[in-house]
């Protein structure tokens, strides 16, 4: 995932990501602060996940959440 599209999207996922990893805190979801690293650390941090499995984690999140961001926005057929 691209780090500029992770910060720019920060602020609809830093709900979700709550609700994700339910270990992080509101201050470790401050702290990463749209931070791609950051967040990676704390998920290394928080749940003993390798840097790698933690960045692949990331990425699986936040691509189902666009996903399911573009199925509500596109209008049905015929409407």
């Amino acid at each position: 995932m691209n780090k500029d599209i992770f910060e720019g999207k920060w602020k609809q996922i830093r709900g979700e990501a709550k609700a994700w990893w339910g270990k992080l805190t509101d201050d470790d979801l401050d702290r990463a602060a749209g931070k791609l690293e950051v967040l990676a650390g704390l998920l290394q941090e928080k749940y003993g996940y390798t840097r790698e499995r933690a960045t692949d984690e990331i990425d699986k999140r936040v691509t189902e959440f666009e996903a399911n961001l573009k199925k509500k926005t596109v209008p049905a057929p015929g409407k």
